[in-house]
């Protein structure tokens, strides 16, 4: 049987020989896991697509939509691995957050993994914009809400959600680090039923001439509806007002 995924077409935003840059839909793991029971995976589908195998460098939550970086051989496969493990990936998200969000400042908390421990973790946030509508969620009359950017200094598992979450600005539509109640508003008001965090930037050496490059994945049109209906204009996520 096909799957809904197969025919579902995967933006390209560059390719050459020894990269391809994509925007990753919501909803589509990156690669296999041993805890995942998917079907269908992105790398699956741009080694079909591209006729060649692809190594996956670094990943995004299955929820999370967003440019996403593939090695097409194993040299650059291994530049790339170390420009992430050294930190010199310049990563910018935007996200949709429960709350009227501190200006900018930095999340400074590490995350528990189960087998290593404790592990450092920081994330830098920036307020773009900030709404209120008439919607009450208990205890409050109204509802708010944050549109942010997020610029993770490491790279934790579900570490943008679990940074937001702990400083009480869940992102909205996380069903494991957010909160139910604004989860299921955004649903039955906006017809959102997606994790509102988008990566839209990624910036990188090339591993075969090592020159910087920077990509944008276009925000997605589900997400762009909600932050219309929120009344936050293109301006508003370029000049954070």
């Amino acid at each position: 049987m096909t799957h809904a995924w197969a025919d579902t077409p995967i933006e390209v935003l560059h390719r050459d020989d020894r990269i391809v840059v994509v925007a990753k839909p919501s909803g589509l793991m990156v690669h296999r896991t041993n805890i995942s029971r998917d079907r269908v995976f992105l790398s699956e589908i741009l080694r079909e697509r591209l006729g060649q195998r692809v190594w996956t460098v670094h990943r995004l939550d299955r929820a999370t939509s967003g440019v996403l970086v593939c090695a097409l051989d194993v040299e650059a496969a291994a530049i790339l691995g170390k420009q992430f493990m050294a930190g010199t990936v310049e990563k910018r998200y935007l996200a949709i957050v429960r709350g009227w969000i501190d200006d900018e400042g930095l999340i400074d908390r590490p995350l528990k993994h189960e087998q290593r421990g404790d592990q450092e973790a920081m994330t830098r946030f920036r307020c773009l914009a900030r709404a209120e509508i008439d919607e009450p969620v208990a205890p409050h009359p109204t509802s708010r809400y944050s549109l942010v950017e997020l610029r993770p200094e490491t790279g934790r598992r579900h570490q943008l959600r679990r940074h937001l979450n702990g400083l009480a600005h869940p992102i909205i539509g996380d069903v494991n680090h957010g909160d139910r109640r604004h989860n299921r508003l955004f649903r039955m008001k906006f017809a959102s039923h997606r994790l509102l965090l988008h990566a839209e930037r990624l910036a990188f050496e090339h591993p075969a001439t090592a020159d910087r490059l920077a990509f944008h994945a276009p925000l997605p049109d589900d997400i762009r509806r909600v932050q219309t209906a929120l009344g936050w204009s293109e301006s508003s996520r370029e000049t954070g007002r």
